[in-house]
Order: C-alpha cells, then sequence, then structure tokens
C-alpha cells in the first residue's frame, strides 16, 4: 500500500550502505548505523529548502496579524467577505499556510517507512509487521530493493554486541533470527537502546526549548505579536507544553518498540535539527535585520532635504483656490 514510500527509502538506504560498506565492509554494524544517519542528512537536506520558506512565511505572518485583526473586526458579519479580504492579504504578503506544514508533514510518512524497511528485515515474528516466516525463510527472502545478501548482512550487523534491528519489545523468539544470537538477552538490548532513548528525549525537548526561547525574545523586542487574546494565549501555552513535555514523553514510553537503527535516525535527526534551527535562526534574522535598514533607507531617501520646504500638493492645491 505504501511501496511509493517504502522503495525510495530502502533504495536511499542501500546506497549510502555501500557506500559506506566499500570502508567500513558491508557486514560491519558501523556501515548499516553510517548509511542510517547519512540516509537521514539526505532526507533532511532535501527538506532544508521548505524548511527555511517555512520560517519566512511564519514571519510574515506575524508581520500580517494587525491587517488581519482589522479584516475580522471590519468583516466580522460577513465571514465570506473576510475570507476573501485575508487571501488576498497572504497573496499580496507571499504566505501559503499551507505550505507551513510541509517540513513536518513530510517527515511522518519518511518515518513511517524506514520504521517499516528496517523491521522489516526480520519477518520471523507474527506480531505488528511479522509474517511468521522461519528464520531459513527470512534469510532467503529479499526486502524491497535489498537482495537476500544484504538481509543476511544487515540481521548480522551489531551495536556493542547487540543486533541493530532488536528492539525492546521484541518477543524473544524472533531473536532466533539474528545469527551468533544465542546470548543476546532484554537486558543487552535495553543497555543499548535506552541510552538511545534518553538522548532522543533530552535532544527533542532542548530543540523545542530553543524555537520557543527565539519567539518570546522576538515578543519581548517587538518584533513578533503577542497572543491577542486570552483564548490564544492559552493555546499558545498549550502548543509550548506539548512541543515541550508531550513530544518527549511520547518518545520515552513508545522508545521500547523503536529497533536500534530507527533509534540512530532519531538521534541523527535530532543533531540535524539543532544545527539547522541555529543557522536558520541567524539566517532569518539577518534578513529580518536588512529588510529594516532597507526601510529605514527608503525613508531617508524620501524625506525632504534640511532647509527644503516639504511637497504637499493638497496644501499647494488648496492655495490655488
Amino acid at each position: 500500500m505504501l511501496n511509493f514510500i517504502y522503495y525510495p527509502i530502502s533504495a536511499v538506504l542501500w546506497f549510502w550502505h555501500k557506500v559506506a560498506g566499500f570502508i567500513f565492509g558491508e557486514n560491519s554494524g558501523i556501515s548499516w548505523i553510517l548509511a542510517i544517519v547519512l540516509l537521514t542528512f539526505t532526507l533532511r537536506a532535501l527538506l532544508y529548502k521548505p524548511m527555511a520558506n517555512q520560517m519566512r512565511s511564519a514571519r510574515k505572518m506575524q508581520e500580517m496579524q494587525p491587517r488581519m485583526q482589522e479584516i475580522r473586526a471590519k468583516y466580522k458579519n460577513d465571514q465570506q467577505k473576510m475570507m476573501e479580504e485575508s487571501r488576498k492579504l497572504q497573496k499580496e504578503m507571499g504566505v501559503n499556510p499551507l505550505m507551513g506544514c510541509l517540513p513536518m508533514l513530510a517527515q511522518i510518512p519518511i518515518f513511517i517507512g524506514l520504521f517499516h524497511v528496517l523491521r522489516s528485515f526480520n519477518r520471523t515474528g507474527t506480531g505488528a509487521g511479522g509474517l511468521g516466516m522461519s528464520v531459513e525463510q527470512n534469510m532467503n527472502t529479499p526486502n524491497y530493493i535489498f537482495g537476500v545478501d544484504d538481509v543476511r548482512s544487515f540481521l548480522e550487523a551489531k551495536f556493542f554486541g547487540v543486533p541493530i534491528s532488536a528492539y525492546i519489545s521484541m518477543p524473544e523468539d524472533m531473536y532466533k533470527a539474528f545469527p551468533d544470537a544465542g546470548d543476546l538477552t532484554k537486558i543487552k538490548i535495553i543497555c543499548v537502546a535506552a541510552p538511545l532513548i534518553a538522548i532522543i528525549v533530552l535532544a527533542t525537548h532542548f530543540n523545542a526549548r530553543m524555537s520557543l526561547s527565539r519567539q518570546k525574545k522576538r515578543q519581548a523586542a517587538g518584533k513578533a505579536n503577542a497572543p491577542a487574546n486570552d483564548q490564544m494565549q492559552m493555546q499558545t501555552e498549550m502548543m509550548s507544553k506539548m512541543m515541550l513535555w508531550f513530544m518527549p514523553a511520547t518518545i520515552l514510553f513508545t522508545g521500547v518498540i523503536w529497533h536500534i537503527g530507527l533509534l540512530f535516525y532519531m538521534v541523527s535527526n535530532n543533531v540535524w535539527t539543532y544545527f539547522q534551527q541555529r543557522y536558520l535562526f541567524a539566517k532569518m534574522d539577518a534578513e529580518e535585520a536588512a529588510e529594516e535598514e532597507a526601510k529605514k533607507a527608503a525613508k531617508r531617501t524620501s524625506a525632504p532635504k534640511p532647509g527644503v520646504k516639504p511637497n504637499n500638493p493638497k496644501k499647494r492645491k488648496k492655495k490655488g483656490h
């Protein structure tokens, strides 16, 4: 059903695994982890421009809020006219509210696709995503564009002695799909997965805190509008709490179903987010400063020179009468 997502993701992962495998060996756990990290960076690089455009759009939406409030007040009894004028203003300002959601929404199918592709290397279980294959069947069944040799390579790949396709809640009867997994235990998986989950939870929290802190500083400096009323203030506070606490808590409780490989995706995704936010925040601030300076320069050039009377057409017209 979602093959249009699974095949492209497996193709990019396959490519980076071949690149990393050329250096570290294709059966190395490092090669597979590096392939997942490079896949993450490739996908995030493709989303960089939409993310930058989304931030510019968000800034313009902040600038046009006073005019939007005027439109709402003027046409409060005519919803159709209000929508027409709002769309005109958005077109004038070059703002598309729907495009602002694109970078975030695009990451959801990517996450789901990678989750499925990585879990499909081990189809011996009968639970969610499992096909109940025997160990021999699983070893000899391709996984999307990955051939049989790639499937065996992935199942053999380990990180600190734990297969990178293992996860905390994995049924123990699925351990037998891993070669040389006789000494694999849930405790060993937890010892590798738990620190990665903790890193993801903390990184998600602090990345959100960085974004919210910048927004508050902009509001304090008068560069961003504070919530217009108590209801909007409550909504803003609720969204802030969700970003700071709910999302990290969700990761903490769902991390038990994420295999080691997917945890490395989340770690690298948060690392990318941290550096991208710092870069884009600085870039947006520089663009905003340049725009303000251009406006000031335009005012200076349109202002009358010292000693020259201002040109007032209305006053001249009145004098002529």
